[in-house]
């Protein structure tokens, strides 16, 4: 029954923010996930880490975004978020959530992001 959703994506002039969820179901993240990460594919483009967080809270971020995009994470809700601010074009891409636990990688089906004027 382990099951990641995102959601919160969609159609957004340049300059403006978004914000991506990763609902976790069947296990809970707090004792369980080791890494908590979001990618982005664009066509033609291959698949890219944009942001990661571990279990002890410390992040990473691509350059492309840092500055930019935070990550974060609600145990009470079991959620995993993308805070996106100050989107660019370049940003346009199908972005998906994965979730490492021991032994298992987790990827949920993804949200589009569009940044268009």
């Amino acid at each position: 029954q382990v099951q990641l959703v995102e959601s919160g994506g969609g159609l957004v002039q340049p300059g403006g923010s978004l914000r991506l969820s990763c609902v976790a179901s069947g296990f809970t993240l707090k004792n369980t996930a080791i890494a908590m990460t979001w990618y982005r594919q664009a066509p033609g483009k291959e698949r890219e880490l944009v942001a990661l967080i571990t279990s002890s809270g410390a992040t990473n971020y691509a350059d492309s975004v840092k500055g930019r995009f935070t990550i974060s994470r609600d145990y009470a809700k079991n959620t995993v978020y993308l805070q996106m601010n100050g989107l660019e074009p370049e940003d346009t891409a199908l972005y998906y959530c994965k979730i490492v636990i021991p032994g298992r990688t987790y990827w949920g089906q993804g949200t589009q992001v569009t940044v268009s004027s």
